[in-house]
């Protein structure tokens, strides 16, 4: 599939209805094609991908098309979603509107009718997309480090194709061989489409003053990101607070900074930040299925890493959460940019971040 082909999913049970939009699309609109029948086959493949643009059906077995409309809007609030019904009644078209429907065809439709509104649709997306993209950084002290503070987050940034390089400063050759942890790292970033940068510090000897600095600057000034996500000061482990260290001076033109849990952190970690990452753990969990070497480790398994997320949600709406302490947050406000839902925030005082305008 070609980088800048269309994507475009398809929720519709009735095969025939289904196997023309596929055509329509495929054939005379050129897009990559994924069809689906259910409503939980449509969230999962969300879970998974980023789409341009969802041609959906209203009657389905189980939830209807608008139904879920919010749960795809919680998982991606860019993607646009055209309707495509053979029941054309005001309050359907109502109805449909209210939950933020883009578009409302009333069936039979021709195939250009279709691929014209589908493309109009999915390249306003892109543009839409394109200008409230944002670079994220998030540097980790060893392999799997970053993975286990912030991966549901990363995940929620690919969804909306931030684009995203992990750096990490160690090969952990204290916890396995470097060559093996090296390889599952690359395994974990392809997860979410990141650029993985790993360097070669010594395990356990990490020390800001000795070349560390200098390596995070230099990864800085190549991304020029617009927020970073690393270890906290509060935290037993030497190299952590040591790379907590090393970032907040290489970093300190980067407009927002935040700091991440580590199984490490000490009871001082002091969270004022909550990222609302429902739909996103079972991705960090394929993320950290990667590090075959860590398996045996207790916070490495799906119910501890489940289970964690669900108690940080007692401060949120989500029910699920990544926590952070914040060094610095500075969102800008434009005047016409997109609206961006990811990651859903929720500051100390319960104030709902999520639909916000950023430049």
């Amino acid at each position: 599939m070609a980088d800048d082909q269309l994507r475009a999913i398809v929720l519709e049970d009735d095969p025939d209805a289904a196997e023309f939009m596929r055509i329509a699309l495929e054939r005379y609109g050129g897009m990559h094609v994924e069809v689906t029948g259910t409503a939980e086959q449509l969230l999962a493949a969300l879970r998974r991908s980023t789409y341009d643009v969802l041609v959906s059906d209203i009657q389905l077995p189980g939830r209807s098309g608008l139904e879920i409309l919010p749960e795809v809007r919680a998982l991606d609030a860019t993607l646009p979603v055209m309707i495509v019904t053979a029941f054309p009644t005001v309050g359907r078209a109502i109805e449909a509107l209210r939950e933020e429907a883009d578009e409302f065809l009333v069936k039979p439709v021709t195939a250009s009718q279709v691929v014209e509104r589908a493309t109009e649709l999915a390249l306003r997306a892109r543009r839409e997309r394109s200008a409230a993209r944002q670079r994220v950084l998030a540097v980790g002290a060893h392999p799997d480090d970053v993975e286990i503070g912030v991966g549901a987050t990363l995940a929620a940034h690919a969804a909306v194709g931030d684009e995203l390089v992990i750096l990490t400063i160690s090969g952990g050759g204290v916890g396995g061989p470097a060559a093996s942890r090296r390889a599952e790292a690359l395994a974990a970033a392809e997860v979410v489409g990141a650029r993985l940068v790993h360097l070669d510090f010594p395990d356990t000897r990490l020390d800001p003053a000795d070349g560390l600095i200098a390596a995070v600057e230099e990864v800085v000034r190549d991304l020029d990101p617009d927020r970073v996500y690393t270890h906290g000061v509060h935290d037993r482990h030497q190299d952590h607070r040591a790379v907590n260290e090393a970032v907040q001076i290489a970093a300190r033109g980067v407009p927002s900074l935040w700091c991440f849990q580590s199984p490490s952190s000490t009871v001082e970690f002091a969270p004022n930040r909550f990222v609302g990452v429902d739909g996103f753990v079972e991705t960090k969990l394929r993320m950290l299925a990667a590090y075959v070497s860590q398996a045996h480790r207790d916070y490495m398994q799906p119910e501890t890493v489940r289970t964690t997320a669900r108690y940080w949600s007692r401060f949120s709406p989500a029910r699920e959460v990544e926590p952070l302490e914040t060094v610095r947050a500075s969102e800008t406000v434009a005047t016409a940019g997109a609206v961006r839902a990811v990651p859903a925030v929720v500051d100390e005082h319960g104030s709902d971040l999520v639909h916000r305008r950023e430049g």
